[in-house]
């Protein structure tokens, strides 16, 4: 019995040690592609390290935050600092980034013609009805000789901001979840990477314009402000800025999704 009492008691420790090892949980929401395919990569890595890594995918850009705030998430991943900015300013968040890890270059598609210089007169262009993704879609048409902006450095520009419009194009905005869906309908679509990737598209090779590597629209990790420094949370964004993953990233997306580190 006496052998019995110590076996117990170290039997005991073992599993409270291994129960303490694997007690940190992050709940991480995230787009599916490429968003939810990264934190997927770098589960096993995460649990190595004593953290279980649980992803909840969400299509949408606004539960994300309302619910990181609101602590039913620890943190999510699926948008840039633009938009956190706006979303921030316009909800009464109180969200911030701990990490930038990719740009998606912005693209401009359609199925009805082959090159920008085939739009009409009168063409119809879908864009993101969110303040920043919509700008970010003025600013990549002007960039194409499309339109002409009053202030091309305006990021939160609208189509009331459009100064030379010489084609008369017609804007339909849209939530940017919906863009894809609706690209059959529309003469141009101008859609986020992560949807596009969703859709079968491939931006490297469909998109009609797409963004250069100069873009400020870096993909971030974002927390509720004040908890920046949980311990769980840097291990994850030490596990999102590896050389691995920026090897991940450059393999698999082929362009279409750019490491920011």
């Amino acid at each position: 019995m006496k052998k019995i009492i110590p076996s117990l008691a170290a039997g005991l420790l073992a599993a409270l040690a291994l129960n303490a090892s694997a007690a940190d949980k992050l709940t991480v929401a995230a787009t599916p592609v490429p968003h939810a395919e990264i934190l997927q990569f770098i589960k096993p890595e995460l649990a190595k390290q004593g953290v279980e890594l649980d992803i909840k995918v969400f299509t949408d850009y606004v539960q994300p935050n309302v619910q990181v705030e609101e602590k039913r998430l620890d943190a999510n991943f699926f948008q840039h600092q633009p938009y956190l900015n706006s979303f921030n300013k316009e909800k009464g968040t109180h969200l911030v980034s701990i990490a930038a890890v990719h740009v998606e270059p912005f693209g401009v598609y359609s199925r009805k013609v082959k090159s920008l210089q085939e739009v009409k007169e009168g063409a119809t262009v879908a864009i993101p009805n969110d303040p920043t993704n919509g700008g970010r879609a003025l600013l990549l048409l002007e960039k194409a000789g499309l339109i002409k902006l009053k202030d091309p450095k305006n990021l939160q520009a609208t189509a009331k901001d459009i100064a030379s419009n010489p084609k008369k194009l017609k804007f339909r905005e849209l939530e940017a979840a919906t863009l894809p869906r609706v690209i059959d309908q529309v003469d141009l679509a101008a859609i986020n990477t992560n949807y596009a990737l969703e859709a079968g598209l491939l931006p490297t090779r469909d998109a009609l314009a797409i963004e250069g590597g100069e873009s400020a629209y870096a993909n971030i990790l974002v927390v509720r402000a004040g908890n920046e420094n949980n311990a769980a949370l840097k291990k994850l964004v030490a596990a999102l800025r590896t050389p691995a993953v920026k090897k991940f990233i450059e393999e698999r997306y082929k362009g279409a999704v750019v490491p920011a580190f």
